[in-house]
């Protein structure tokens, strides 16, 4: 198995894989940006391009951004007293300001074709390990995963769709569980493994939130999707 194989491999811990492999790309990006890159004049220009992210990155930069002792608020500032600046000056013009579409979800959505398209190549290896493992694809990446499976083999495409199967009938026990435990006449309280069967559930049908998920939501009610 190579480095991407073992990579895959062990994000297959708990929950969606390629989800937490995405989040934590995402952390590393706004980590990158806001440590070395506010200077950056191309790295300022998509910010300008962009009014200063989409308002999910916004957020998660300017929280980021308060919460590292190292990092503070000056960098952002700088950067969104910028913004302001050339939105004042087009009201003041009377002129449109374009929005542009944001960068980092730009980053997160190209991450996420390359991760499922990795998983894919690499299948007949991780198969095998995503069948042993305490993870389960979310829906979306589950359906990315089986698409490009398909096309390339379609017996194995059915194997992963009986995996998944499997998964989901086990993780429905574990919360069914957790739901009784509820029960009046319940004598033991939910376990560890039943309590996390709820948010991992949530997970396995609608994925973390990230920027690719962010953006399918928007592009879904302008009636355009992507990659498909």
């Amino acid at each position: 198995m190579d480095l991407i194989g073992i990579y895959l491999k062990e994000a297959m811990n708990e929950g969606c894989p390629v989800c937490r492999i995405l989040r934590s790309y995402e952390e590393s990006q706004i980590d990158t940006i806001l440590y070395e890159h506010v200077n950056d004049p191309e790295v300022r220009k998509k910010f300008q391009e962009s009014l200063g992210l989409c308002t999910y990155h916004a957020w998660k930069t300017l929280k980021k951004a308060y919460s590292e002792p190292l990092l503070g608020p000056l960098g952002v500032a700088i950067i969104y007293e910028s913004i302001l600046s050339r939105y004042i000056t087009s009201l003041e013009e009377r002129k449109p300001l374009d929005e542009g579409e944001c960068f980092l979800c730009d980053l997160v959505q190209q991450k996420e074709k390359d991760t499922v398209e990795a998983f894919a190549e690499r299948i007949e290896e991780l198969l095998p390990e995503y069948e042993k493992s305490s993870s389960i694809l979310c829906k979306r990446h589950y359906e990315m995963l089986l698409r490009e499976v398909g096309q390339r083999d379609p017996e194995t495409a059915d194997r992963l769709r009986k995996i998944q199967i499997e998964k989901l009938k086990g993780l429905q026990k574990r919360i069914n569980s957790f739901i009784n435990k509820f029960d009046y006449r319940a004598e033991k309280e939910p376990t560890k493994e039943e309590a996390s069967s709820l948010p991992l559930t949530v997970e396995a049908l609608k994925g973390l939130e990230t920027g690719a998920t962010i953006r399918e939501h928007q592009e879904k009610k302008r009636g355009f999707l992507p990659w498909r």
